[in-house]
């Protein structure tokens, strides 16, 4: 998360959209981080915090995986600005807790 975060600092929407390297390193990293939330055990994370859409977090990794062209960027852009921060406290608190 930290590497998207790295990415992105001084992006607006327009120059992310702008900049394909960028796009690819962030689809990428989601994809990552999407792949080891599934490989840890969905089922684990939605015991543990019910309230969080593990699911589709997860999920998104197969549309980054496989949509390949058909990736909506406004929709990454609003992922990483909107959710990124959420799901590393999250993730840091499930990993204080010893769950992680």
């Amino acid at each position: 998360m930290d590497l998207i975060v790295d990415y992105t600092s001084g992006f607006t929407l327009d120059s992310f959209l702008a900049d394909r390297k960028t796009q690819d390193a962030v689809v990428r990293n989601l994809e990552v981080i999407g792949q080891a939330l599934k490989d840890f055990g969905i089922e684990v994370l939605i015991e543990e915090m019910p309230d969080k859409p593990w699911a589709q977090i997860a999920g998104m990794r197969n549309v980054l995986a496989h949509e390949y062209l058909g990736v909506d960027m406004v929709m990454i852009w609003d992922t990483v600005q909107l959710h990124l921060n959420d799901l590393r406290q999250t993730l840091d608190s499930l990993r204080n807790s010893g769950t992680v």
